[in-house]
């Protein structure tokens, strides 16, 4: 159960932080309200996620996890550069995620 409720929360951050892209600094209404509701229910989820998991372990996850698909929507939707060196970078953050949590996280 944590660990969907980690993926929904996953999710809702990825598309608030995708949507304030397109807000245009807060200044389209649509964008700007799917950037609120995505945060207010990313965190809404992930304070139900700590009842059952580690805060190190559910935050690193969420961070590392959502930075990288962030990172990718970035360079395959929003014509951001996809250099080595960033892919490589996007690679580590999941293998920091992977370690973390062989690393025996409860």
């Amino acid at each position: 159960m944590g660990y969907g409720l980690l993926a929904a929360a996953i999710a809702a951050e990825v598309a608030g932080t995708t949507a304030m892209k397109y807000s245009d600094g807060f200044t389209r209404l649509w964008p700007s309200l799917v950037t609120v509701v995505g945060y207010v229910l990313a965190f809404t989820l992930l304070a139900q996620t700590l009842k059952t998991l580690s805060v190190g372990t559910a935050y690193a996850i969420w961070a590392g996890i959502g930075t990288a698909a962030v990172a990718a929507i970035g360079m395959l939707f929003m014509n951001e550069s996809a250099g080595p060196v960033k892919i490589a970078g996007i690679a580590l953050v999941v293998a920091g995620v992977v370690v973390l949590n062989l690393g025996g996280a409860h």
